[in-house]
């Protein structure tokens, strides 16, 4: 069924929105130091569930990769929270979701519903690609942390404790976990 001239209009509308995201940075650093936009994380978050997708039974991959594309999508208006700034209560969420209703204020009505309904899947964390998704998150965002160039000052152990909670819901996470943290503590030596 071809979209009508509406939809396609109010599907690109939507678009011109999302590439906000773009230039929505973040605190990680790509190798040769320049800070990763919110875009670049979801790209490689996606690439990450697209490799590891085989070998996760029981999850649909397409609604993981779904899922992983949307999680961060309503910083395209008020930027990403470090996850060092990140505190219990603070609120994060509720804002991060009204910016991603807002954002998806041009789209039809279903696929409004739908992009709202993958961002509230992954935030409650409670269906097989929502925990994977949220893992998988947390990972991407620490192997930045192990081969970014760095500020002189990072905290690598806060690499170490961060979102433990998240990567120990399945095993596949936390097998990836442990190789994580080693080139974190690798890279702690090479730079303490």
């Amino acid at each position: 069924m071809t979209p009508t001239a509406d939809r396609i209009a109010a599907i690109l509308g939507f678009l011109d929105e999302a590439n906000r995201l773009k230039d929505t940075l973040r605190s990680g650093h790509t190798p040769q130091g320049r800070q990763e936009s919110t875009a670049e994380h979801s790209w490689r978050l996606c690439l990450l569930a697209i490799l590891l997708g085989d070998t996760l039974e029981g999850v649909d991959l397409l609604r993981l990769i779904k899922i992983c594309i949307v999680h961060d999508l309503g910083e395209a208006i008020s930027g990403d929270v470090p996850a060092t700034d990140q505190r219990a209560g603070d609120d994060r969420a509720a804002r991060e979701r009204a910016d991603l209703v807002t954002l998806c204020a041009p789209l039809p009505d279903d696929l409004k519903a739908e992009m709202i309904a993958l961002w509230d899947e992954y935030a409650a964390a409670q269906t097989p690609e929502a925990v994977v998704a949220k893992g998988l998150d947390k990972i991407e965002t620490m192997l930045t942390h192990s081969t970014g160039s760095n500020p002189a000052d990072f905290d690598y152990g806060f690499n170490l404790s961060y979102g433990v909670e998240a990567t120990d819901r399945h095993p596949l996470l936390a097998s990836i976990r442990s190789h994580v943290d080693a080139r974190t503590r690798r890279r702690a030596s090479e730079e303490g």
